[in-house]
């Protein structure tokens, strides 16, 4: 029984490093052209005018690449009532410092420039519609 037992947590450690391995070399999901690019240039003026959520990531954050196929759904999904924006926290991080962000991906919502939401880690689309479209 010890053997079978050592057997199943050895076989359940070589999965886990195994789709670790995986998931590392998974290259990003091209965006969606609905998609904003935000910089230290535009953001200011695309996060003062009705209802925006923004995906604070990095490029070498696996949940960050995770999130990208639900962020091209929800940039063209008729349903969704705000538009999609992205910050890459390396490249601006006075901004992320800005709006408090300890973690990514972090998905903010701004209405008319105001925070109005926050969602923090890898959520699924349904989640993610219900919170902003509560939030319009």
């Amino acid at each position: 029984m010890l053997i079978l037992a050592i057997a199943l947590v050895v076989g359940f450690a070589v999965y886990m490093i195994y789709s670790w391995q995986r998931l590392k070399k998974m290259s990003a999901v091209p965006e969606s052209d609905k998609i904003i690019t935000l910089t230290d240039k535009n953001y200011k003026h695309q996060l003062g005018d009705g209802l925006i959520m923004v995906d604070f990531w990095a490029e070498w954050c696996m949940p960050c690449k995770i999130m990208g196929p639900v962020l091209n759904e929800l940039a063209g999904d008729e349903k969704f009532k705000a538009r999609v924006a992205k910050l890459n926290v390396e490249d601006f991080p006075a901004i992320s410092q800005q709006f408090a962000i300890k973690g990514i991906p972090t998905l903010i919502v701004f209405k008319n420039g105001k925070e109005v939401n926050r969602i923090v880690g890898v959520k699924p689309k349904d989640f993610i519609m219900k919170q902003v479209n509560a939030s319009a």
